[in-house]
């Protein structure tokens, strides 16, 4: 428990200090969909508003040379907490599927022929997926996928097997959204290198809660959200190496990401503004700033280890419920967040009495991995994921109402037996 951290941070978060559903705190465990957003993050974007906002890189006004400073003061903090080398490998997107989608647009379109191969998984996020189903039908490659072993796991000697000189990119989640498992990015961005094969991270679910350092296991290109690090909507991440960034073409045309145009044509900007057409996400990006700010104070590794705390305690609470199946491995090589199914009762009933008689938050559903629940024989599961905000009372909240579903949805017979 000495891992854990101050249930005070919990006051930094307005949303969670005053909210009360039906008479009961509000417990909020779906974390991997969004995180809330601390005070400081709220000040920050209001203060923008407030003081500082207007277009950037465009004006010669006090504003925008203001508000310039501040968006590019947000992209040099983004490259110091993934350990990029330079700025101009960092590019602002409105969030992880945007940037899959420029890499499979803009790299995939111009390197991809028919025959070509590019391998993911079957855990993967509905956003890395679908963005490779397209660019599969616009070039006439072939996508494959890595299956998963018994226990949810990627399956390392299917994936060898799969890796060939055809292979030109493999696009893989460093952490499944539904199973929690945490993949080895390590291993394979060192065998698809040596396969000659580029590998595209979707951080998602790991750059908010682990130490990431995009220069450690050289991966060559990375996407992640700021809703999910305690920052707003609407901004995300491409991190991409400068050379291959350099060498794509644009994805978006418009303002920004010029750098002459004629009525022939027109010359691209260089990086970033070169994949940034149009207003960029400022304020969001400042507000991500902010968030970066509040985690790098706290400190990412503390939160690792307090997250795997709540982790194992939820595991292990969860693993003596009768009926209950937890999806995905043991917690040796799982991150912060658990999915279970149960065969009598449907996600969405222990969601909605979790929430409305318990005041807990989780999530119901297919978590946009509908390939991994046909997979597992399931259409549906409730997840419950944990931040630098959770307790481990919230986890007994969450089995007591656990239990009380149970209890509501067992059989007439199965209910007046216990009462005997």
């Amino acid at each position: 428990m000495s891992a854990l951290l101050p249930a005070a941070l919990r006051d930094d978060f307005p949303i969670l200090s005053g909210n009360v559903l039906d008479g009961h705190p509000l417990i909020f465990l779906d974390n991997a969909a969004s995180t809330q957003r601390p005070r400081q993050v709220i000040d920050a974007i209001r203060n923008v508003y407030e003081r500082d906002y207007a277009n950037v890189h465009r004006g010669i006004h006090t504003l925008s040379e203001r508000s310039t400073e501040l968006y590019e003061h947000a992209r040099e903090k983004v490259r110091a907490f993934i350990g990029a080398e330079h700025t101009r490998e960092v590019i602002f997107t409105s969030g992880t599927t945007a940037s899959i989608n420029l890499v499979a647009r803009s790299w995939g379109d111009a390197n991809l022929q028919p025959g070509d191969e590019v391998l993911t998984t079957v855990m993967e996020h509905h956003s890395n997926l679908v963005p490779w189903q397209q660019m599969a039908e616009r070039t006439g490659a072939v996508l494959r996928h890595v299956p998963i072993t018994s226990d949810g796991r990627l399956d390392m000697q299917a994936f060898e097997e799969l890796l060939t000189e055809r292979t030109k990119l493999v696009a893989v989640s460093s952490v499944s959204n539904t199973l929690g498992t945490i993949n080895p990015i390590d291993e394979i961005t060192a065998k698809a290198h040596a396969a000659g094969a580029l590998v595209l991270v979707d951080a998602a679910q790991s750059v908010p809660h682990m130490p990431i350092d995009v220069r450690a296991p050289d991966v060559d290109f990375l996407a992640f959200s700021g809703h999910k690090m305690l920052g707003p909507s609407g901004v995300g991440i491409l991190y991409g190496k400068e050379s291959l960034l350099d060498a794509m073409p644009p994805f978006l045309g418009g303002g920004s990401m010029i750098n002459e145009v004629r009525l022939d044509g027109f010359t691209p900007a260089e990086l970033p503004a070169k994949f940034e057409a149009g207003t960029p996400p400022i304020v969001p990006a400042i507000g991500m700033s902010a968030a970066i700010d509040y985690l790098n104070q706290i400190g990412i590794e503390a939160i690792h280890r307090h997250e795997q705390v709540l982790m194992q305690l939820a595991y292990d609470a969860l693993s003596q419920v009768e009926g209950i199946k937890i999806l995905g491995p043991t917690p040796k090589d799982r991150a912060g967040l658990i999915s279970f199914s149960f065969d009598r009762i449907h996600a969405h009933e222990f969601a909605q009495v979790l929430n409305d008689q318990f005041g807990v938050a989780v999530r119901a559903g297919h978590h946009c991995t509908q390939p991994l629940h046909a997979l597992l024989g399931i259409t549906a599961s409730t997840r419950a994921s944990f931040y630098l905000y959770n307790q481990p009372e919230d986890i007994d909240r969450l089995v007591e109402g656990i239990a009380a579903v149970q209890k509501m949805f067992a059989p007439r017979g199965r209910r007046r037996k216990r009462k005997q």
